[in-house]
């Protein structure tokens, strides 16, 4: 299997999950939204730095890549960086809290409605963003560079 048909199975999946997060929502699961919505932006950035030959660390929070990996992007994605890094940190943050909780946060208590749809816009701009970026790279394999 090569990086790029790699790179467009963590798009697909990430893709595919989403559907998960209204049904959550919907289910009053926002702890459960934050998780998957964390797991989503994961995998699509994973998907990104992949289709450009960077092979993805084993963390979570791959945001700092994208930051230090700028050039390897088109000017419209550039501009897209600091937001994408910044949902990536904190819904990397929220990641273990989010599903294990800890003896002073219960995370069917703590997470509210706003926090969820929160997680769901931050994790649409993503997919979104790397959707674009996978048809950008279609018509433009330049940009595949490693």
């Amino acid at each position: 299997m090569t990086n790029i048909t790699l790179a467009r199975s963590y798009f697909i999946k990430a893709t595919k999950r989403f559907k998960i997060l209204g049904v959550l929502l919907k289910e009053e699961a926002y702890s459960d939204v934050i998780r998957e919505a964390q797991e989503i932006v994961e995998l699509s950035l994973k998907g990104i730095l992949r289709e450009v030959g960077i092979e993805p660390p084993k963390w979570h929070d791959v945001g700092n890549l994208l930051l230090e990996n700028r050039e390897r992007f088109p000017g419209w994605f550039r501009r897209r960086i600091k937001r994408l890094a910044k949902i990536s940190k904190v819904l990397r943050r929220e990641r273990e809290l989010s599903f294990y909780g800890d003896i002073d946060f219960i995370p069917t208590e703590e997470y509210k409605i706003n926090d969820a749809k929160k997680a769901i816009r931050d994790t649409k701009f993503v997919l979104d963003t790397a959707q674009r970026f996978f048809h950008s790279v279609k018509k433009n394999p330049d940009y595949r560079r490693g």
